[in-house]
Formats: C-alpha cells, sequence, structure tokens
C-alpha cells in the first residue's frame, strides 16, 4: 500500500472528539430526528379511509394483470411525453449554458436563476395554462424556465472543479468565451454531457406530472384511470413508464437525439394562437394587486389582510418538509444495503437494486397519489412519498459508492462490516447527498397541496382555479422564498469533506 493510498484510508484523528467531523454529523443528525420527533404529535397523519388494504390488493392486481387491450391511444400520449421532455431539456440547456459562464461573477443570475428553480415545473405550467391554455408551449415553458436555472447553476459548478492550469496557459486577453472553448469545454465535456442526460431523465418524469394538471401526457392518462378506480388500465400505463425508463440508455443514444427531435416536433403541434395584449396584460397586471399598481398602499395591506392565514399553509409545509428528509434519511439507511454488493446474494441484490429503481423512478406526486387513494386526504400520504423516493435515491446513489469501496477487515460478518467499517465512510456522503435533496423536498412538498394536502400548494391550486392570479402569483412568491432560505441553510449545513457528492451529477 502506498502512502498517499493509506492517508486516504486511515480514520481522520479525533473521530471521537468534540470537534471531528464525525461526531458534528451525528449531531446535526440526532438534532433533526429529535425535532421530528417532536413535532410529529402537530402533523395530521389520520388515515381517513376504512379499508385501505382492500383498495391496496385492487391496485396490485392491477399492476399484475395490466389491461394493454384497454388504452386509448397510449403511443400518441407516450411520444408526446417524451418529445416535451427532450425538447424541455434542450430549451432549458440552450438558455442556461450562455448563464452558466457568467454564474459566477453576476449575483443577479445567480438570484435570478435561485427564483426559477425554486419553484416547481407544475406551478409554472399552472400559471402558463392561464396563458396558453392546454399546449404543449405550457408544456415547454413549465420545463424550459426551472431547467435553465438548474442547468446555469449545475454546469457553473462544474467548470469551476475543472482544473484552472489550462486556463492560466493561455496568452493574456483571451476572452471568456474563447477560454471556455479552448481550455475549459474539453475537460467539461463528458460530466456537463452526463448530466444533462440525467436531467432529461428528470424531464421525463416531470413531463408525466404536468398530466395531473391536464396536459395530455401519459399522467393524464394515469391520473383519470386511477381516480375512476380502472386499475388494470392503470397498471398498464405504468408499466409503459417504467419500461420507458428502463430503457433510456438504450433509445436515447447520442445519434438518435436528431430524429428524437424532429419527430417530438412534429406531435407538439398544433400551437397556440397567441395575442401579444393577452400576454402583456397577465404579466404586467393580472398576477400583481391593483392597489400595488396603482401605488396604493393602504390599499396593498388591505389586500395582505384579505388574503387567508397562511401560518398553518406555511407551518404544514416546512413540517411536512423536515418529516420529508428524516423519512429519506431513514428510508437510505434502512435501504442501501439491500443493493450493495457487500450484503446478500446476487438474487437479494438484484431485488434490492430493483425496488430502489422502483421507488426513485416514480415521482413524488405519483406516490402521494397512490398514497392519497389508499390512506385519505392528510399528510401521511405526502410523507410517505417524500420518504420513499428520496431514501430510494440516497440509497442508490450511496450502495454505489459502496460497491467501490474494498473492505479492510476480511472475515469480519456483515453486521461488524456495515457498522463499523463501511457506514462511517459512507455516512458523511449520505448526510451531503440529504441536504443537497432538501431543496427538491420542499419544492415537493409544495405541490403535494394540489392533491389536497393542506400545504402552500392547496391554496395555489385553489387561487388558480377560482382565477385569483394575484393572489396565486403572491403565494408563488412566498413558496419561493421558503426554497431559497432552506436551499441556504442545507449549504451552511452539508459536509463538504466528501467524496460522494463531488459529482455534480448525483444530485
Amino acid at each position: 500500500m502506498t502512502q498517499a493510498h493509506s492517508r486516504t484510508q486511515a480514520p481522520r484523528p479525533g473521530w471521537l472528539e468534540g470537534r471531528s467531523p464525525g461526531v458534528r454529523l451525528a449531531r446535526h443528525s440526532l438534532a433533526l430526528v429529535a425535532l421530528a420527533v417532536l413535532l410529529v404529535p402537530f402533523a395530521d397523519l389520520a388515515v381517513l379511509t376504512r379499508d385501505p388494504w382492500a383498495e391496496l390488493a385492487r391496485m396490485a392486481r392491477g399492476l399484475a394483470w395490466p389491461a394493454w387491450g384497454a388504452l386509448e391511444s397510449p403511443l400518441e400520449a407516450l411520444g408526446l411525453t417524451v418529445a416535451v421532455a427532450l425538447w424541455g431539456t434542450l430549451g432549458g440547456m440552450l438558455l442556461g449554458f450562455p448563464l452558466a459562464l457568467l454564474f459566477a461573477r453576476s449575483r443577479l443570475i445567480r438570484a435570478g436563476c435561485a427564483f426559477v428553480r425554486a419553484i416547481h415545473e407544475l406551478f409554472w405550467a399552472l400559471l402558463f395554462l392561464q396563458v396558453f391554455g392546454l399546449s404543449a408551449a405550457t408544456a415547454l415553458m413549465a420545463l424550459v424556465i426551472p431547467y435553465a436555472g438548474i442547468f446555469a447553476k449545475v454546469y457553473a459548478e462544474i467548470l469551476e472543479q475543472i482544473p484552472g492550469a489550462p486556463r492560466d496557459a493561455l496568452p493574456p486577453g483571451i476572452g471568456r468565451l474563447s477560454r471556455f472553448v479552448y481550455a475549459e469545454l474539453p475537460l467539461a465535456w463528458t460530466r456537463l454531457a452526463a448530466y444533462t442526460r440525467y436531467r432529461f431523465e428528470c424531464a421525463l418524469r416531470a413531463s408525466v406530472l404536468l398530466g395531473f394538471v391536464g396536459l395530455p401526457t401519459l399522467g393524464f392518462q394515469l391520473e383519470t384511470a386511477f381516480r375512476e378506480g380502472r386499475y388494470h388500465e392503470a397498471g398498464a400505463l405504468l408499466w409503459m413508464f417504467y419500461l420507458l425508463i428502463a430503457s433510456l440508455p438504450w433509445w436515447s443514444h447520442r445519434r438518435l437525439i436528431p430524429l428524437l427531435a424532429l419527430g417530438g416536433a412534429l406531435l407538439l403541434g398544433p400551437w397556440p394562437a397567441l395575442e401579444g395584449g393577452l400576454l402583456w396584460r397577465f404579466v404586467s397586471q393580472d398576477i400583481w394587486p391593483p392597489a400595488l399598481l396603482e401605488g396604493d398602499w393602504r390599499g396593498l395591506i388591505e389586500w395582505l389582510a384579505r388574503i387567508p392565514d397562511l401560518g398553518p399553509a406555511i407551518g404544514n409545509t416546512l413540517l411536512l418538509g423536515l418529516l420529508g428528509s428524516v423519512g429519506a434519511l431513514l428510508v437510505a439507511l434502512a435501504l442501501w444495503p439491500l443493493a450493495c454488493r457487500h450484503f446478500g446474494n446476487p438474487l437479494t441484490r438484484l431485488a434490492g437494486r430493483g425496488l430502489l429503481v422502483f421507488l426513485r423512478s416514480t415521482p413524488e406526486l405519483m406516490l402521494a397519489f397512490f398514497f392519497l387513494l389508499l390512506l385519505g386526504p392528510s399528510l401521511l400520504p405526502a410523507w410517505l412519498a417524500l420518504a420513499l423516493h428520496n431514501g430510494a435515491l440516497i440509497a442508490f446513489l450511496v450502495a454505489r459508492h459502496a460497491d467501490a469501496i474494498t473492505p479492510g477487515m476480511p472475515g469480519v460478518n456483515a453486521t461488524g462490516r456495515l457498522a463499523y467499517e463501511l457506514l462511517p465512510r459512507l455516512y458523511p456522503g449520505m448526510l451531503a447527498l440529504l441536504y443537497y435533496r432538501a431543496e427538491v423536498i420542499l419544492r415537493e412538498t409544495a405541490i403535494l397541496g394540489m392533491l389536497g394536502v393542506a400545504t402552500l400548494g392547496y391554496y395555489i391550486d385553489a387561487n388558480f382555479e377560482y382565477l385569483l392570479f394575484d393572489v396565486a402569483f403572491f403565494l408563488l412568491l412566498v413558496t419561493a422564498a421558503l426554497n431559497i432560505a432552506v436551499d441556504a441553510l442545507s449549504r451552511r449545513l452539508r459536509p463538504r469533506e466528501t467524496a460522494i457528492i463531488d459529482d455534480p451529477c448525483q444530485r
């Protein structure tokens, strides 16, 4: 063993001391769990259905025996789902790429990107639905705008991590674009492409979810089938979705992207006839309080007073975000050994990896919808959905990282290997991933209100439904502010000394 290798493998001095990273992480975790336990009595976690097990059995039978022949134009919905995801990703990439070059130098760009990515794609869809209607333009704008902010941030972080020597070797006076093309892009290309592929997978899930607001993607048929109790049709649609995700490496090869983009463009039409005056009125008048536009500050105070008390909604949003984060941590701790090569046998590992792929591929909103049908409208379905989806995602990444570790204590049983060797080395990265997901968990917490859960999303959806655009937009601003604050807090708490989060593509 080389001296450098020994330094990387040896435990850090002071692991048991009060100032050591291990103790600090343990305190963070215990504080989160203790806070969640203290606040659980304030959460509405009641089961409001009479016989959830019978309903679960019906769903399981529908998944086991899907009714393929009962589906109406499934290939058209599937094609539209892929088209929206592909063009939404391409649009976000084209907008985010130039922003990434200026991201580190412009506070305004960083703030704008933080704002647009803090609002969930479904909320953007509700906003553009009022202008573009049920059209492809609504779906594309709902993905392009937040994805531009996400691409700008992640691309900028990738570019910051490349070595500085090639840039320094260029002659003085070379512009930012030339430095990027000749010194940065060749080194960062592999990671940029990897993250873009990952974001496309995210866009597929988001495209399905756009069906929950009425857009004719796969999610629209899926939501309708579940609500009407046609579980055999819903099972067929679910299998289509999982097969689409599972086969992604084959049909999304870079050589096929031009063909997919051309075919998707044909599926996206017809485009809505947009009146410029209508769009300008919506942007300049409808989403703002009339008193604000008139400069009537007393009237603005009266307008704010007429907004329903948001304290419980904000409290439920933050409480559900906390419970979802702690639940995700516990799920990740329980599930990652099931998919790790250091435990079990090939059959159990295959089953464990299949479970993780199933849970991480199913969006939180879809999982929450399933649990809502089983358990009734409370915070419990939303909590389970957030914990299972995000916990499975973290467990998948931790198990992949654990597979690359060679145990240094041969002969130790599985329990000892887990407790004394693997978990201490993996836990900092696991906690870092949890803090990376905190912003996403809070974004998802807000949109779960569209299912009737009493979070901010419930009031946003209701005000859009009643055409109270000024109130809905104000609530969107509140939601964005909460997400930005949680993201800033998670960055402060995030452990820095870990290798599992070095690759932004894992986020």
